[in-house]
């Protein structure tokens, strides 16, 4: 069936993700850096263009490094034993990587040091954004968590297994997201109801254990509704 295809691709390619994660320590920073970065940008409120710009500037230097990652485990299958040839490849692919880097946090810092000089000159203000923008770095930032709790646990796949459940921290993130937006109670009630079946099926499927989809369900309604009372 292509639906299924189409899963099998992106599990794949999630977990790809996940073992580059689980291996090197830089890309974990990157992900750190990259939510705190995030978390920071949404504090200070800075413009959508430039909080654009700086978003490309992570996504580059992630991209660079799951890169450097790939070439580096293909250079170890096409040359296991050292070679001089070897060595130059994979110094290059980690330059491409540094210069990314270095680039990423020099653009930062032009772009947010006139809102951190701000924010000191008038006081320490965290910003305020509509019910939709908040609603969506909830799941960005959800999303990185799972991949980075997963890597931590090394267990599982991003689509099945492992902790914590994904299904299940994005569900019940949509449903306090659902409450705030619509502040309907018929429309959180429903949408809690979807978010149980969908962790149940999880369960049910045998994907995950309980711990695992409640700790979803913790995490993504937690976190959802901190950022809520942060930002909104």
């Amino acid at each position: 069936m292509p639906f299924r295809r189409l899963v099998d691709s992106a599990n794949n390619a999630i977990e790809g993700i996940l073992h580059a994660a689980r291996t090197q320590r830089h890309l974990r920073y990157h992900l750190y850096f990259a939510a705190f970065v995030l978390i920071l940008s949404y504090a200070l409120g800075v413009e959508r263009t430039d909080f654009l710009i700086i978003s490309i500037a992570v996504i580059l230097v992630l991209l660079a490094e799951m890169i450097n990652t790939a070439i580096e485990y293909g250079v170890d299958l096409i040359s296991p034993e050292y070679s001089e040839k070897a060595r130059i490849v994979k110094d290059v692919a980690a330059g491409a990587v540094l210069i990314t880097a270095v680039g990423a946090v020099v653009l930062g810092y032009i772009i947010l040091f006139p809102y951190l000089s701000r924010a000191f000159e008038r006081g320490i203000y965290i910003a305020k954004h509509s019910k939709h923008e908040v609603a969506l770095i909830s799941i960005i930032l959800i999303l990185i968590l799972v991949i980075m709790l997963k890597a931590a646990f090394g267990k599982g796949h991003p689509l099945r297994g492992g902790m914590p459940s994904g299904h299940s921290a994005v569900a019940f993130s949509v449903w306090v997201a659902v409450t705030y937006i619509t502040e309907s109670f018929f429309a959180s009630f429903l949408c809690l109801i979807l978010s149980v079946v969908i962790a149940q099926s999880r369960i049910a499927v045998k994907a995950h254990t309980p711990v695992e989809v409640i700790t979803g369900a913790i995490l993504g309604s937690g976190l959802t509704f901190l950022l809520f009372i942060i930002f909104y």
